[in-house]
Protein backbone atom coordinates (compact mmCIF):
# COMPACT_ATOMS: atom_id res chain seq x y z
CA UNK A 1 0.00 0.00 0.00
CA UNK A 2 1.27 3.57 -0.73
CA UNK A 3 2.04 5.98 2.29
CA UNK A 4 3.09 9.42 1.75
CA UNK A 5 4.68 10.85 4.24
CA UNK A 6 2.91 13.90 3.98
CA UNK A 7 -0.60 12.63 4.35
CA UNK A 8 -1.86 14.16 7.70
CA UNK A 9 -4.16 13.24 9.97
CA UNK A 10 -6.68 9.84 8.91
CA UNK A 11 -4.81 7.73 10.82
CA UNK A 12 -7.95 5.50 12.41
CA UNK A 13 -9.09 5.54 8.75
CA UNK A 14 -6.57 4.60 6.84
CA UNK A 15 -6.05 1.66 9.28
CA UNK A 16 -9.93 0.53 8.84
CA UNK A 17 -9.25 0.69 5.12
CA UNK A 18 -5.78 -1.13 5.14
CA UNK A 19 -7.42 -3.72 7.26
CA UNK A 20 -10.59 -4.43 5.16
CA UNK A 21 -8.01 -4.82 2.20
CA UNK A 22 -5.99 -7.06 4.08
CA UNK A 23 -8.98 -9.45 4.77
CA UNK A 24 -9.55 -12.80 2.82
CA UNK A 25 -12.98 -11.96 1.78
CA UNK A 26 -14.60 -9.69 -1.08
CA UNK A 27 -15.23 -6.47 0.44
CA UNK A 28 -17.69 -4.05 -0.56
CA UNK A 29 -16.77 -0.73 1.06
CA UNK A 30 -18.21 2.65 1.20
CA UNK A 31 -16.25 5.90 2.14
CA UNK A 32 -18.83 9.08 2.27
CA UNK A 33 -18.56 12.66 3.60
CA UNK A 34 -19.02 16.19 2.53
CA UNK A 35 -17.34 17.79 -0.29
CA UNK A 36 -13.49 18.88 -0.26
CA UNK A 37 -13.05 16.51 3.09
CA UNK A 38 -10.83 13.92 1.83
CA UNK A 39 -12.62 10.85 0.28
CA UNK A 40 -10.12 10.56 -2.74
CA UNK A 41 -7.15 11.61 -1.35
CA UNK A 42 -6.97 9.30 1.58
CA UNK A 43 -8.11 6.46 -0.79
CA UNK A 44 -5.24 7.37 -3.12
CA UNK A 45 -2.66 7.34 -0.63
CA UNK A 46 -3.91 3.76 0.97
CA UNK A 47 -4.04 2.31 -2.04
CA UNK A 48 -1.79 4.36 -4.65
CA UNK A 49 -1.68 2.75 -7.76
CA UNK A 50 -2.78 -0.55 -6.91
CA UNK A 51 -6.26 -1.21 -8.33
CA UNK A 52 -7.22 -3.19 -10.64
CA UNK A 53 -9.90 -0.99 -12.31
CA UNK A 54 -10.88 2.65 -11.18
CA UNK A 55 -13.14 4.74 -12.37
CA UNK A 56 -15.22 8.49 -11.52
CA UNK A 57 -18.45 9.61 -12.03
CA UNK A 58 -19.11 13.04 -14.17
CA UNK A 59 -21.36 15.71 -12.23
CA UNK A 60 -24.82 16.50 -14.82
CA UNK A 61 -23.32 14.06 -17.84
CA UNK A 62 -25.68 11.84 -19.45
CA UNK A 63 -25.93 7.85 -19.10
CA UNK A 64 -23.95 7.65 -22.68
CA UNK A 65 -21.05 9.78 -21.25
CA UNK A 66 -21.03 7.97 -18.02
CA UNK A 67 -20.92 4.90 -19.74
CA UNK A 68 -18.23 5.78 -21.93
CA UNK A 69 -16.16 7.19 -19.14
CA UNK A 70 -16.88 3.53 -16.91
CA UNK A 71 -15.68 1.90 -20.22
CA UNK A 72 -12.45 3.88 -20.89
CA UNK A 73 -11.42 2.77 -17.14
CA UNK A 74 -10.75 -0.82 -18.93
CA UNK A 75 -9.84 0.37 -21.82
CA UNK A 76 -7.05 2.01 -19.98
CA UNK A 77 -5.86 -0.83 -17.95
CA UNK A 78 -6.73 -3.89 -20.50
CA UNK A 79 -5.83 -2.16 -23.49
CA UNK A 80 -9.51 -2.57 -25.12
CA UNK A 81 -13.14 -2.59 -24.06
CA UNK A 82 -16.39 -3.28 -25.83
CA UNK A 83 -19.10 -1.05 -26.74
CA UNK A 84 -22.11 -1.05 -23.96
CA UNK A 85 -25.55 0.06 -23.98
CA UNK A 86 -26.40 -0.78 -20.46
CA UNK A 87 -24.76 -0.29 -16.64
CA UNK A 88 -25.07 -4.41 -16.68
CA UNK A 89 -23.66 -4.96 -19.96
CA UNK A 90 -21.14 -2.79 -18.26
CA UNK A 91 -20.35 -4.33 -15.52
CA UNK A 92 -20.47 -7.81 -17.15
CA UNK A 93 -17.47 -6.20 -19.41
CA UNK A 94 -15.94 -5.29 -15.27
CA UNK A 95 -16.36 -8.64 -14.62
CA UNK A 96 -15.05 -10.12 -17.94
CA UNK A 97 -11.80 -8.01 -17.51
CA UNK A 98 -11.43 -8.90 -13.61
CA UNK A 99 -11.52 -12.63 -14.50
CA UNK A 100 -8.43 -12.21 -17.22
CA UNK A 101 -6.11 -10.77 -14.40
CA UNK A 102 -3.83 -13.11 -12.34
CA UNK A 103 -4.61 -14.43 -9.17
CA UNK A 104 -4.77 -12.64 -5.98
CA UNK A 105 -6.58 -9.20 -4.41
CA UNK A 106 -8.21 -7.06 -6.92
CA UNK A 107 -8.82 -3.52 -5.99
CA UNK A 108 -11.98 -1.66 -7.95
CA UNK A 109 -12.14 1.76 -7.17
CA UNK A 110 -15.38 3.84 -8.19
CA UNK A 111 -15.16 7.82 -7.01
CA UNK A 112 -17.89 9.84 -7.60
CA UNK A 113 -20.44 6.91 -7.70
CA UNK A 114 -23.20 8.69 -7.10
CA UNK A 115 -22.87 10.87 -10.67
CA UNK A 116 -22.95 7.99 -12.45
CA UNK A 117 -26.92 7.29 -11.27
CA UNK A 118 -28.51 9.00 -13.76
CA UNK A 119 -32.18 9.18 -14.17
CA UNK A 120 -33.74 6.04 -15.31
CA UNK A 121 -29.89 4.39 -16.03
CA UNK A 122 -30.52 0.98 -13.68
CA UNK A 123 -27.02 1.59 -12.72
CA UNK A 124 -28.13 0.22 -8.96
CA UNK A 125 -29.54 -2.62 -11.01
CA UNK A 126 -26.14 -3.44 -12.44
CA UNK A 127 -24.32 -2.27 -9.61
CA UNK A 128 -26.80 -4.76 -7.76
CA UNK A 129 -25.76 -7.80 -10.11
CA UNK A 130 -22.00 -7.35 -10.39
CA UNK A 131 -21.98 -7.49 -6.25
CA UNK A 132 -24.61 -10.34 -5.73
CA UNK A 133 -24.07 -12.73 -9.01
CA UNK A 134 -20.47 -12.29 -9.01
CA UNK A 135 -18.11 -10.44 -6.99
CA UNK A 136 -19.52 -11.31 -3.37
CA UNK A 137 -18.99 -15.07 -4.29
CA UNK A 138 -14.90 -14.93 -4.59
CA UNK A 139 -12.84 -13.59 -1.88
CA UNK A 140 -10.50 -11.52 -3.84
CA UNK A 141 -12.47 -8.50 -4.85
CA UNK A 142 -12.13 -5.18 -2.94
CA UNK A 143 -14.66 -2.55 -4.26
CA UNK A 144 -14.39 1.09 -2.66
CA UNK A 145 -16.51 3.47 -3.67
CA UNK A 146 -17.21 7.07 -2.61
CA UNK A 147 -19.09 10.23 -3.24
CA UNK A 148 -19.79 13.73 -1.55
CA UNK A 149 -23.54 12.75 -2.39
CA UNK A 150 -23.54 11.61 1.25
CA UNK A 151 -27.38 11.09 1.31
CA UNK A 152 -27.04 9.09 -2.16
CA UNK A 153 -24.45 6.76 -0.60
CA UNK A 154 -26.60 6.22 2.78
CA UNK A 155 -30.35 5.99 1.32
CA UNK A 156 -28.89 3.35 -1.74
CA UNK A 157 -26.35 1.64 -0.24
CA UNK A 158 -26.02 1.23 3.34
CA UNK A 159 -29.90 1.85 3.89
CA UNK A 160 -30.89 -0.12 0.81
CA UNK A 161 -34.25 -2.24 1.45
CA UNK A 162 -33.68 -4.06 -2.39
CA UNK A 163 -31.01 -6.26 -3.64
CA UNK A 164 -28.37 -4.53 -2.23
CA UNK A 165 -29.75 -4.28 1.43
CA UNK A 166 -26.92 -5.30 3.95
CA UNK A 167 -24.78 -6.12 0.67
CA UNK A 168 -22.20 -3.23 1.81
CA UNK A 169 -19.68 -4.73 4.36
CA UNK A 170 -17.65 -1.71 5.77
CA UNK A 171 -18.28 2.07 5.74
CA UNK A 172 -16.32 4.67 6.32
CA UNK A 173 -18.02 8.11 7.32
CA UNK A 174 -15.20 10.40 6.64
CA UNK A 175 -15.80 13.60 8.44
CA UNK A 176 -13.69 17.29 8.68
CA UNK A 177 -10.86 17.79 11.00
CA UNK A 178 -11.38 18.14 14.77
CA UNK A 179 -9.45 20.77 16.55
CA UNK A 180 -6.93 18.36 17.62
CA UNK A 181 -6.44 17.24 13.67
CA UNK A 182 -6.34 20.76 12.66
CA UNK A 183 -3.27 21.69 15.00
CA UNK A 184 -1.04 18.60 14.41
CA UNK A 185 -1.96 19.74 10.21
CA UNK A 186 -1.01 23.37 11.07
CA UNK A 187 2.22 22.38 12.96
CA UNK A 188 3.36 19.75 10.65
CA UNK A 189 3.34 21.97 7.44
CA UNK A 190 5.38 24.77 9.68
CA UNK A 191 2.64 27.21 10.50
CA UNK A 192 2.85 28.85 14.11
CA UNK A 193 -0.81 29.42 14.62
CA UNK A 194 -1.43 29.22 18.54
CA UNK A 195 -4.33 27.22 19.73
CA UNK A 196 -6.46 30.59 20.01
CA UNK A 197 -5.60 31.29 15.88
CA UNK A 198 -6.21 27.52 14.55
CA UNK A 199 -9.76 27.70 16.74
CA UNK A 200 -10.60 31.63 14.23
CA UNK A 201 -9.55 29.38 11.88
CA UNK A 202 -12.17 26.91 12.21
CA UNK A 203 -14.76 28.76 13.00
CA UNK A 204 -14.42 30.32 9.32
CA UNK A 205 -13.64 26.85 7.40
CA UNK A 206 -14.48 24.32 9.85
CA UNK A 207 -12.22 21.22 9.53
CA UNK A 208 -12.55 21.02 5.98
CA UNK A 209 -8.91 19.25 5.30
CA UNK A 210 -8.97 21.18 0.99
CA UNK A 211 -10.13 24.60 2.71
CA UNK A 212 -6.91 24.54 5.15
CA UNK A 213 -4.78 23.24 2.16
CA UNK A 214 -5.26 26.74 0.57
CA UNK A 215 -3.95 28.57 4.13
CA UNK A 216 -0.61 29.99 3.50
CA UNK A 217 1.92 30.21 6.71
CA UNK A 218 3.52 33.07 5.35
CA UNK A 219 0.22 34.61 6.21
CA UNK A 220 -2.23 36.05 9.07
CA UNK A 221 -5.38 33.55 9.82
CA UNK A 222 -7.20 37.18 8.83
CA UNK A 223 -5.42 37.73 5.82
CA UNK A 224 -5.59 34.36 4.62
CA UNK A 225 -9.50 34.65 5.00
CA UNK A 226 -9.76 38.27 3.20
CA UNK A 227 -7.69 36.36 0.18
CA UNK A 228 -9.77 33.14 0.19
CA UNK A 229 -13.04 34.31 0.32
CA UNK A 230 -13.46 37.81 0.17
CA UNK A 231 -11.05 39.00 -2.44
CA UNK A 232 -12.54 39.07 -6.25
CA UNK A 233 -11.07 36.16 -7.11
CA UNK A 234 -11.05 34.40 -3.42
CA UNK A 235 -10.56 30.55 -4.54
CA UNK A 236 -13.57 30.02 -2.04
CA UNK A 237 -15.74 33.21 -2.50
CA UNK A 238 -18.26 31.05 -4.15
CA UNK A 239 -18.06 28.17 -2.06
CA UNK A 240 -21.45 27.97 -0.76
CA UNK A 241 -23.43 27.32 -3.31
CA UNK A 242 -20.95 24.86 -5.05
CA UNK A 243 -21.01 22.92 -2.02
CA UNK A 244 -24.85 22.31 -1.61
CA UNK A 245 -25.28 22.09 -5.39
CA UNK A 246 -22.41 19.63 -5.41
CA UNK A 247 -24.13 17.40 -2.46
CA UNK A 248 -28.21 17.71 -3.79
CA UNK A 249 -29.51 17.80 -6.94
CA UNK A 250 -32.31 20.17 -6.68
CA UNK A 251 -30.34 22.10 -3.68
CA UNK A 252 -32.92 25.15 -3.66
CA UNK A 253 -34.80 24.17 -0.77
CA UNK A 254 -31.87 22.52 1.34
CA UNK A 255 -30.48 26.31 0.91
CA UNK A 256 -34.02 27.57 1.85
CA UNK A 257 -33.92 25.54 4.97
CA UNK A 258 -30.37 26.29 6.30
CA UNK A 259 -30.93 30.18 5.29
CA UNK A 260 -34.29 29.72 8.29
CA UNK A 261 -31.62 28.13 10.79
CA UNK A 262 -29.32 30.90 10.40
CA UNK A 263 -31.43 33.77 11.53
CA UNK A 264 -31.81 31.39 14.71
CA UNK A 265 -28.39 30.47 16.83
CA UNK A 266 -31.14 27.69 18.98
CA UNK A 267 -32.32 26.57 16.72
CA UNK A 268 -36.42 26.00 14.74
CA UNK A 269 -38.63 23.14 14.74
CA UNK A 270 -40.16 21.72 12.36
CA UNK A 271 -42.69 23.49 11.67
CA UNK A 272 -40.94 26.93 11.90
CA UNK A 273 -38.78 25.85 9.31
CA UNK A 274 -41.80 25.32 7.38
CA UNK A 275 -43.39 28.55 8.34
CA UNK A 276 -40.14 30.22 7.43
CA UNK A 277 -39.42 28.64 4.10
CA UNK A 278 -42.66 28.14 2.67
CA UNK A 279 -41.82 24.14 1.79
CA UNK A 280 -44.92 21.71 1.82
CA UNK A 281 -44.87 19.30 4.80
CA UNK A 282 -44.14 16.06 2.84
CA UNK A 283 -42.00 13.38 2.82
CA UNK A 284 -39.78 15.55 0.34
CA UNK A 285 -39.12 18.07 3.08
CA UNK A 286 -38.20 15.12 5.92
CA UNK A 287 -35.85 13.73 3.01
CA UNK A 288 -33.81 17.21 2.77
CA UNK A 289 -33.82 17.94 6.67
CA UNK A 290 -32.55 13.96 6.96
CA UNK A 291 -29.74 14.67 4.13
CA UNK A 292 -28.37 18.59 5.46
CA UNK A 293 -28.60 15.87 8.89
CA UNK A 294 -26.32 13.04 7.58
CA UNK A 295 -23.69 15.68 5.81
CA UNK A 296 -23.47 17.33 9.27
CA UNK A 297 -24.39 20.41 8.53
CA UNK A 298 -27.42 20.33 10.88
CA UNK A 299 -28.16 18.50 14.13
CA UNK A 300 -31.41 17.62 15.22
CA UNK A 301 -32.52 16.78 18.79
CA UNK A 302 -35.21 17.19 21.76
CA UNK A 303 -35.34 19.77 23.79
CA UNK A 304 -34.34 19.09 27.32
CA UNK A 305 -37.43 17.74 29.73
CA UNK A 306 -36.55 16.38 33.53
CA UNK A 307 -38.62 13.24 32.54
CA UNK A 308 -37.09 12.35 29.02
CA UNK A 309 -39.36 8.97 27.77
CA UNK A 310 -39.29 8.65 24.28
CA UNK A 311 -36.08 6.57 24.34
CA UNK A 312 -36.13 4.22 21.21
CA UNK A 313 -37.77 6.65 18.96
CA UNK A 314 -36.50 8.74 16.32
CA UNK A 315 -36.12 11.89 17.19
CA UNK A 316 -37.22 13.44 13.82
CA UNK A 317 -40.42 12.74 14.72
CA UNK A 318 -41.03 14.25 17.05
CA UNK A 319 -43.28 17.85 16.92
CA UNK A 320 -41.18 19.36 19.61
CA UNK A 321 -37.49 18.55 17.68
CA UNK A 322 -35.30 21.35 17.08
CA UNK A 323 -32.86 21.57 14.06
CA UNK A 324 -29.67 24.06 14.35
CA UNK A 325 -26.72 24.62 12.17
CA UNK A 326 -23.82 23.53 12.89
CA UNK A 327 -21.54 24.15 9.96
CA UNK A 328 -19.29 26.50 10.64
CA UNK A 329 -18.30 27.65 6.79
CA UNK A 330 -22.43 27.80 6.40
CA UNK A 331 -22.69 29.74 9.30
CA UNK A 332 -19.69 32.21 8.14
CA UNK A 333 -21.91 32.54 5.15
CA UNK A 334 -24.73 34.08 6.70
CA UNK A 335 -23.24 35.95 9.62
CA UNK A 336 -20.97 37.62 7.75
CA UNK A 337 -20.10 36.87 4.41
CA UNK A 338 -23.70 37.67 2.94
CA UNK A 339 -23.79 40.83 5.42
CA UNK A 340 -20.23 42.26 4.04
CA UNK A 341 -19.50 44.75 1.19
CA UNK A 342 -18.54 42.73 -1.95
CA UNK A 343 -15.99 45.11 -2.85
CA UNK A 344 -14.24 45.34 0.40
CA UNK A 345 -11.08 42.75 -0.45
CA UNK A 346 -9.68 43.25 3.18
CA UNK A 347 -13.01 43.14 5.34
CA UNK A 348 -12.05 40.53 7.58
CA UNK A 349 -8.59 42.15 8.64
CA UNK A 350 -10.45 45.83 8.87
CA UNK A 351 -13.13 44.58 11.15
CA UNK A 352 -10.70 42.02 13.65
CA UNK A 353 -11.76 44.36 16.72
CA UNK A 354 -15.25 45.67 15.59
CA UNK A 355 -18.48 44.51 17.58
CA UNK A 356 -19.73 42.95 14.77
CA UNK A 357 -16.35 40.73 14.71
CA UNK A 358 -17.13 40.31 18.73
CA UNK A 359 -20.76 39.20 18.13
CA UNK A 360 -19.59 36.85 15.96
CA UNK A 361 -16.95 35.09 17.82
CA UNK A 362 -19.18 34.54 20.66
CA UNK A 363 -21.74 32.58 18.31
CA UNK A 364 -19.14 30.93 16.71
CA UNK A 365 -17.47 29.60 19.80
CA UNK A 366 -20.74 27.88 20.76
CA UNK A 367 -20.96 26.07 17.86
CA UNK A 368 -17.01 25.05 17.73
CA UNK A 369 -17.90 23.86 21.28
CA UNK A 370 -21.15 21.60 19.90
CA UNK A 371 -18.36 20.20 17.02
CA UNK A 372 -16.58 19.11 20.13
CA UNK A 373 -18.84 17.38 22.63
CA UNK A 374 -16.17 14.15 22.56
CA UNK A 375 -13.46 16.15 23.40
CA UNK A 376 -16.00 17.98 26.55
CA UNK A 377 -16.86 15.19 28.08
CA UNK A 378 -13.28 13.32 27.75
CA UNK A 379 -12.17 17.02 29.36
CA UNK A 380 -14.90 16.70 32.40
CA UNK A 381 -13.86 12.86 33.07
CA UNK A 382 -17.66 11.77 31.68
CA UNK A 383 -16.89 9.98 28.68
CA UNK A 384 -17.64 7.09 30.06
CA UNK A 385 -21.03 7.55 31.09
CA UNK A 386 -23.87 8.08 28.83
CA UNK A 387 -25.41 11.20 28.06
CA UNK A 388 -27.38 13.46 25.99
CA UNK A 389 -26.44 17.20 24.71
CA UNK A 390 -29.46 19.46 24.18
CA UNK A 391 -29.83 22.89 24.16
CA UNK A 392 -33.12 24.75 26.53
CA UNK A 393 -35.49 27.22 26.65
CA UNK A 394 -37.91 27.28 29.49
CA UNK A 395 -40.06 29.40 31.66
CA UNK A 396 -40.52 29.65 35.52
CA UNK A 397 -43.27 31.36 36.96
CA UNK A 398 -41.96 34.68 37.14
CA UNK A 399 -38.79 33.88 34.74
CA UNK A 400 -37.31 32.61 31.32
CA UNK A 401 -34.10 31.44 30.72
CA UNK A 402 -32.02 29.97 27.54
CA UNK A 403 -29.32 27.41 27.75
CA UNK A 404 -26.90 26.77 24.58
CA UNK A 405 -25.93 23.54 25.90
CA UNK A 406 -26.81 21.34 28.53
CA UNK A 407 -25.13 17.74 29.33
CA UNK A 408 -27.69 15.01 30.58
CA UNK A 409 -25.84 12.22 32.24
CA UNK A 410 -27.30 9.19 33.30
CA UNK A 411 -25.43 9.58 36.30
CA UNK A 412 -27.97 12.01 37.94
CA UNK A 413 -26.04 14.77 37.04
CA UNK A 414 -26.57 17.96 34.50
CA UNK A 415 -23.63 20.08 33.38
CA UNK A 416 -25.36 23.55 32.80
CA UNK A 417 -22.30 24.86 30.14
CA UNK A 418 -22.03 28.28 29.72
CA UNK A 419 -19.19 29.10 26.92
CA UNK A 420 -17.43 32.81 26.31
CA UNK A 421 -14.89 33.61 23.96
CA UNK A 422 -12.63 36.33 25.23
CA UNK A 423 -8.92 37.38 25.12
CA UNK A 424 -8.06 36.83 28.35
CA UNK A 425 -9.15 35.26 31.21
CA UNK A 426 -12.44 35.64 31.84
CA UNK A 427 -13.64 37.96 35.15
CA UNK A 428 -17.60 37.38 36.23
CA UNK A 429 -19.52 39.70 37.02
CA UNK A 430 -22.33 40.74 39.22
CA UNK A 431 -24.42 40.22 36.13
CA UNK A 432 -23.00 37.35 34.41
CA UNK A 433 -23.54 35.17 38.65
CA UNK A 434 -26.97 36.47 39.10
CA UNK A 435 -27.80 35.40 34.98
CA UNK A 436 -26.26 31.56 35.44
CA UNK A 437 -28.38 31.45 39.21
CA UNK A 438 -31.33 32.68 37.21
CA UNK A 439 -30.75 30.07 34.18
CA UNK A 440 -29.93 27.19 37.04
CA UNK A 441 -33.07 28.03 39.57
CA UNK A 442 -35.55 28.57 36.13
CA UNK A 443 -34.41 25.10 34.81
CA UNK A 444 -35.07 23.14 37.96
CA UNK A 445 -37.94 25.13 38.83
CA UNK A 446 -39.70 24.72 35.01
CA UNK A 447 -38.61 21.14 34.13
CA UNK A 448 -38.67 19.76 38.11
CA UNK A 449 -35.39 18.17 37.74
CA UNK A 450 -34.07 16.20 40.91
CA UNK A 451 -30.84 15.89 39.08
CA UNK A 452 -27.35 17.23 40.82
CA UNK A 453 -26.55 20.65 38.43
CA UNK A 454 -23.06 21.43 37.93
CA UNK A 455 -22.54 25.00 35.86
CA UNK A 456 -19.19 24.47 33.78
CA UNK A 457 -17.77 27.13 32.04
CA UNK A 458 -15.70 26.63 28.74
CA UNK A 459 -13.72 29.57 27.94
CA UNK A 460 -10.74 31.05 25.82
CA UNK A 461 -7.95 31.09 28.96
CA UNK A 462 -10.22 30.02 31.37
CA UNK A 463 -12.11 32.41 34.60
CA UNK A 464 -10.52 35.24 36.29
CA UNK A 465 -10.76 34.06 40.27
CA UNK A 466 -12.81 37.09 42.23
CA UNK A 467 -15.64 37.11 44.04
CA UNK A 468 -18.52 35.97 41.58
CA UNK A 469 -16.51 33.03 40.08
CA UNK A 470 -17.82 30.62 42.66
CA UNK A 471 -20.85 30.16 41.13
CA UNK A 472 -18.78 27.94 38.74
CA UNK A 473 -18.37 24.77 39.97
CA UNK A 474 -16.29 23.13 36.95
CA UNK A 475 -14.00 25.23 34.41
CA UNK A 476 -12.62 24.64 30.66
CA UNK A 477 -10.36 26.46 28.29
CA UNK A 478 -9.99 26.19 24.79
CA UNK A 479 -6.98 23.96 25.02
CA UNK A 480 -9.45 21.03 26.64
CA UNK A 481 -11.11 21.17 22.91
CA UNK A 482 -7.65 20.04 21.31
CA UNK A 483 -7.54 17.01 23.06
Amino acid sequence: MANNKFFIGREKEQKLLNDYLNSEQSEFIAIYGRRRVGKTYLIQQVVGDNYAFYAAGMNKVSMRMQLSNFMEGIRRKAGKAPAVKSWLEAFFALESYLESLPQGRKIVFIDEMPWMDTPRSNFISGLEHFWNSWASWRNDIKLIVCGSATSWIINNLIKNRGGLHNRVTHKIPLKPFSLGECQTYFSTLGFRYSNKQIAECYMVLGGVPYYLSKMEKSESVAHNIDRLLFAEDGELRDEFQSLYNSLYKNASNHIKVVTALASKGMGLTRQEIIAKTKIADNGKFSTILEELDNCGFIRCYEPFSANMNKKGTDERQSPDTLYQLVDPFTLFHFQVMRKASSHDATYWTNNQNSTSHNIWCGLSFEMLCLNHIEQIKNALGISGIASNVFSWFGKGDTRKAQIDMLIDRADMTINVCEMKYYNKPYALTAKDEEDIERKVSTLVEATGTDKSVIVTMITTKGIEKNEHSSCVQKELTLDDLFC
